[in-house]
């Protein structure tokens, strides 16, 4: 049985209650400040599991630390479609990164809808996708629809900071959840763009890997009236200058090529591979994103050095964000390390896997065919996020990860921006949009 009405067309019960679904976790603070300090993720994680148990399902919920809520349900589905392609994963995060109200012009946790959208801090990272993968469940379950294979439905925490206590402590701990599991869909793909006046959805087929760094500059401690010789501070600042101006070479993965050479086609401006710049400005907004996967990145975010005026530190620290391509770690590392330089520790604070898989495949084709569906004309292209997601975590189950939070978005709207960004909003017609087509791919996945 498929989740469509008996017109082939998505239920509109779902559809009818996604704002609100989302709407509500927007109002619930989950905001996530790295450091364990924040509220945590238990009462929205609570919220999901009222709203699913209202519908009869019977979710786990498993805090793996305290207030740091995460909600798994399985599906079953057809036996065939299970014993041919596995379990299917879809999940998201329910935590945010923080946000000052004075910079908003609105209260990020109030929900509000105003100009046609929902405003407040996730509704893009990630409730909108909470809410369309909850209304979808519930209206699979007040219908008892069967899918054509076994789902895991997760909401999880921590993801903001790498899913130490969420994703990766329940593979470390409950994989058990995701038995069976093959695939996994979750955030930041299948939105739209627009190309020379043709709207094109991006599937997200790749990520970058992270490695958080932690420098640490040695020098000679002392009076601050000394000739420093030996200084840490200012060995530690000749070290984070060279790492934050190096310039990182042009490489082109798999993905990213096939990415660019389909823009190209769409818009008739030529791929030049030594200056890819000019096809990297008919993306708008989004060739941020898009820049920042055609090399590794080093980025200088926080230094600390020292406690009185008058006094040398004989150390000296600094952090630095570094993404690396697919099969690009080894040599990101072996690069900082040579631009630190002698008497600077080289620390390992946090890394993941860089993650690529092929855009042909079967669950791709789901994808698209469901997309074209609800936007028909509508191109559709693979690309590799800068950034990073729980399908990391997931990948160490050998799961492979997709990005596919559809969207479709007007054109001009700087959806980049939107992420961890001041006034973050979703179209209320977009979040309507992606359950209608989350609904088709489900019901044929």
């Amino acid at each position: 049985m498929s989740a469509e009405t008996s017109t082939g067309q998505p239920s509109r019960a779902a559809e009818a209650e996604v704002v609100d679904l989302c709407r509500d976790l927007l109002r619930i603070d989950t905001s996530n400040y790295g450091d364990g300090s924040g509220p945590g993720e238990r009462v929205a994680a609570e919220h999901v599991m009222e709203l699913l148990h209202e519908v009869g399902l019977q979710p786990e919920y498993v805090e793996g630390f305290p207030r740091r809520g995460n909600v798994v349900v399985r599906v079953p589905g057809d036996e065939r479609g299970t014993a041919e392609r596995g379990a299917l994963l879809l999940h998201g995060h329910l935590d945010v990164v923080p946000a000052q109200a004075a910079d908003w012009k609105v209260d990020p946790f109030a929900g509000e809808i105003a100009d046609g959208c929902l405003w407040g801090r996730g509704a893009v990272d990630m409730k909108d996708m909470d809410a369309m993968l909850l209304a979808v469940l519930r209206d699979m379950a007040r219908t008892g629809t069967r899918p054509p294979r076994n789902l895991v439905f997760a909401f999880l925490a921590d993801e903001e900071a790498a899913g130490v206590q969420g994703a990766q402590w329940l593979v470390d701990n409950r994989a058990d959840l995701f038995e069976g599991v093959t695939e996994a869909v979750s955030e930041v793909g299948g939105f739209s763009v627009d190309l020379d006046g043709q709207r094109t959805y991006l599937l997200q087929t790749a990520e970058k890997g992270l490695a958080w760094l932690r420098l640490v500059a040695h020098g000679r401690a002392g009076h601050g009236s000394q000739v420093g010789t030996d200084n840490a501070v200012t060995r530690l600042c000749a070290a984070v200058t060279r790492i934050g101006e190096h310039t990182w070479p042009l490489e082109y993965t798999a993905t990213v090529r096939q990415f660019l050479e389909g823009v190209s086609e769409i818009t008739g401006v030529r791929f030049d591979e030594d200056d890819p710049s000019a096809l990297l400005a008919t993306l708008g907004t989004t060739a941020r994103w898009v820049g920042a996967t055609l090399q590794n990145t080093s980025n200088p975010t926080v230094l600390d050095a020292g406690y009185k005026h008058n006094v040398i530190p004989g150390t000296a620290s600094a952090l630095i964000d570094t993404r690396f391509l697919p099969g690009r770690q080894e040599e990101l590392m072996a690069t900082i390390r040579e631009l630190a330089g002698e008497r600077v520790d080289v620390e390992v604070v946090n890394e993941s896997v860089a993650l690529e898989t092929e855009f042909a495949a079967p669950l791709v084709d789901r994808m698209r065919a469901a997309l074209e569906a609800e936007d028909p004309g509508a191109k559709v292209l693979p690309y590799c996020l800068s950034g990073g997601t729980d399908n990391k975590s997931f990948s160490h189950l050998g799961i492979r990860g997709y990005g596919f939070a559809p969207l479709r978005l007007p054109a001009g709207m700087d959806f980049a921006g939107m992420f961890h960004g001041i006034d973050e909003r979703v179209p209320v017609d977009a979040l309507e949009f992606g359950v209608r087509v989350l609904q088709r791919f489900v019901a044929t996945c």
